[in-house]
């Protein structure tokens, strides 16, 4: 099942591996490259069946990968990732549409992942508590450890990051010496199965990683009712996010959601500076991240000056064929999502909005398109847009007015703030109802060990980030012992 191969030529898979066997499926589901339509590749479309094999497999199977185990096979993944970036490149380049600088960008930042897990791995993660220090107490020491879950890891993962969102489920899960069962999104599957491949042969056990392919009108809520199924971490859409905390009973959760988030510019910003990001925020991976700058709020005193800046910047930007290597912004997904934003920037306009730059839609083809004067309440704004828009929303020189309208959306993932002046920022930093506020950066900045995650409808405040995963995928186990030293 080895797919490292160029994405010339369709990959055709028709059975999928399940603790390392392959299983046959009736039905297949094709994947098609967002730009021409060509066929990419075809995956098994599995039942629920294959999901309670899967899960009931991995739990029967106990993990006894030592610490120098574990970091040795997530090392080898790092190193074989890092040499085959350009392979991969081109696999998540054919199934995504996205261009071939952010398809590369995403196929080199899966080496940290998997590098900072390994390092991490080797680290004690135990703590001592003294029971000597009160009067109630005794001559002991409380010791802890982190223990791995008693059942199964159910991740779920989206298409926009198919590597990287990829990595940071399974990197963690490995690193706590977890068994997980993937199932990665039917659009962009086979990035998914590549890594599976890289893994098994850097030595993971097989039976501690299945993936599983399909969508829910095969597969229904299997993946996350499954009762051997211990804990659920799934990255995606608010409407699936809340599905599955209604439906999956008494396990954990940790549910990555969209985000809307704002790139505020003040009075006193850089303007060249700040459009740089907001341009940079809102066009990277065609607009289609989480944390990618959704909104643009500018105060009124510096908005002209500003919004000439950044259509300016956009004029600048290449879209078309994502593989050429001097396209600048590919497709988004799919030709339904980009005729959803074309008709929420059509609405906005309706509405009073300005478009200053764009170009008319060709099938999932969306070219970066700025829109000024946007009404902080339309739907271009308050809901999620993911994809290359670039909306400016303009706001009173109050602060105080900025941060209501920053709040006003069901949303609180990230945020980026252009200001040098720090009671500007300490208030930001308190006020903003999201979970990370980027000083001079971009929403989304983060490094991959960094605690990542919102608040409100982005989700319910578990972190990610390999850091805080291990810690989620495990159970803390307390000991103790008399100690009179």
């Amino acid at each position: 099942m080895n797919i490292h191969t160029s994405p010339s030529q369709p990959v055709r898979l028709e059975s999928m591996r399940i603790a390392g066997k392959l299983v046959q499926t009736d039905d297949v589901i094709e994947v098609r490259n967002p730009y021409d339509n060509t066929l990419t590749g075809t995956v098994p479309a599995a039942r629920p069946e294959h999901v309670r094999e899967a899960f009931r497999t991995a739990k029967a199977f106990k993990p006894k990968l030592s610490r120098y185990e574990r970091q040795q096979i997530l090392q080898r993944t790092a190193e074989l990732l890092r040499d085959r970036k350009e392979k991969f490149a081109r696999l998540i380049v054919a199934e995504t549409g996205l261009c071939w600088k952010d398809g590369l960008y995403e196929a080199s930042r899966a080496y940290d992942v998997w590098s900072f897990a390994a390092q991490l791995t080797i680290k004690d993660d135990g703590e001592i508590y003294a029971c000597d220090i009160s009067p109630m107490g005794k001559e002991r020491k409380i010791f802890t450890t982190r223990v791995p879950l008693l059942g199964v890891v159910s991740a779920i993962t989206p298409f926009n990051h198919p590597l990287n969102m990829v990595s940071h489920k399974l990197a963690p899960a490995i690193a706590t010496n977890n068994r997980v069962v993937l199932k990665p999104t039917e659009l962009t599957p086979l990035t998914a199965l590549a890594l599976a491949d890289v893994l098994y042969e850097a030595g993971l056990p097989p039976e501690m990683l299945s993936v599983i392919t399909g969508n829910p009108s095969t597969m229904g809520d299997a993946m996350i009712t499954d009762p051997d199924a211990d804990l659920v971490t799934f990255t995606g859409s608010v409407r699936v996010g809340k599905h599955i905390a209604n439906t999956a009973g008494y396990k954990r959760k940790v549910l990555e959601l969209g985000g809307n988030d704002p790139l505020i510019v003040m009075e006193d910003a850089d303007l060249d500076k700040a459009a740089e990001l907001a341009v940079a925020g809102a066009t990277k991976n065609s607009g289609q991240r989480c944390t990618a700058v959704k909104r643009i709020l500018v105060v009124d005193s510096v908005a002209d000056d500003f919004a000439k800046l950044v259509a300016e910047k956009a004029k600048l930007l290449k879209s078309g064929d994502p593989m050429d290597p001097s396209t600048d912004v590919g497709t988004v997904i799919n030709e339904r999502s980009a005729i959803l934003f074309e008709n929420r920037v059509n609405d906005a306009v309706e509405r009073g909005a300005e478009i200053l730059h764009g170009a008319p839609r060709r099938g999932a083809l969306f070219a970066p398109t700025v829109v000024d004067h946007v009404p902080a309440d339309c739907e271009l704004v308050f809901e999620e847009t993911f994809g290359p828009v670039i909306p400016i929303v303009r706001c009173p020189d109050d602060i105080s007015e900025v941060i209501r309208i920053s709040n006003s959306t069901a949303y609180g993932l990230s945020s980026g703030v252009c200001t040098n002046r720090l009671d500007y920022v300490t208030r930001f930093v308190a006020e903003l109802e999201v979970g990370t506020v980027n000083v001079w950066e971009v929403p989304g900045y983060r490094i991959e060990m960094s605690p990542f995650g919102g608040i409100k409808d982005s989700g319910l405040g578990d972190k990610e980030g390999v850091v805080e995963a291990m810690k989620g995928f495990t159970n803390v186990r307390t000991w103790s012992l008399p100690w009179n030293i």
